[in-house]
């Protein structure tokens, strides 16, 4: 029976090179894949043809791109007419609707299709995303990647910085950037960090 997964970490995991080995492992098989990821993410890296997923070790693949109003169902089902699917992979997975993760699990439990989804479960404040608290409360399998906070513990969260490294506060809970707008932290650093009084 096919499953819904949900890969999560926070940022600096792997995230992105898990789906790309995940799905070069079925098309190196000769098995046909969807890959998906989140239209929002425009950065220059992902305009590139071939670039839609970027990993930070180099790793690019082309993708479809959703946006809140996709219906990954009958996207899907579009696909299936044309060729068969053996898994369809969705990076960026936090921005996804609670509806499209219903979506997604149709696909698995209708359609016998395997989805794989990786993203964020939380973001720059410690709240969950809209689509990271679907998939935790209805995927078959939860799966935490790991990451490294700079004291060596497990980094589970994500601290976004000004320009100058200072941690920032408020915000949109929406605002893509990698390496020079967020920081991969343990809670007791990303606390601290989040306190006006203390230092990072």
């Amino acid at each position: 029976m096919a499953k819904l997964y949900f890969y999560y970490a926070s940022m600096n995991a792997g995230k992105s090179t898990n789906l790309l080995q995940a799905a070069f492992n079925y098309t190196e098989r000769g098995m046909g894949t969807m890959l998906w990821t989140a239209a929002l993410d425009d950065r220059a890296g992902h305009r590139e043809p071939g670039r839609a997923i970027v990993s930070r070790v180099g790793l690019h693949a082309d993708a479809h791109r959703f946006t809140p109003e996709t219906d990954l169902w009958q996207a899907v089902n579009a696909e299936l007419a044309r060729a068969p699917l053996a898994c369809v992979l969705v990076d960026e997975a936090q921005f996804l609707s609670r509806a499209q993760v219903w979506q997604l699990a149709d696909l698995a439990d209708r359609a016998g299709i395997p989805v794989l989804c990786y993203g964020l479960r939380t973001d720059f404040r410690g709240d969950l995303f809209e689509g990271s608290a679907a998939l935790l409360g209805i995927a078959d399998s939860l799966v935490e990647l790991k990451a490294v906070c700079h004291c060596g513990r497990k980094a589970t969260m994500n601290l976004r910085v000004d320009a100058d490294g200072c941690p920032v506060r408020d915000g949109a809970q929406t605002e893509i950037g990698g390496n020079e707008r967020y920081v991969s932290l343990c809670r007791a650093h990303f606390s601290a960090a989040m306190r006006p009084d203390e230092l990072p």
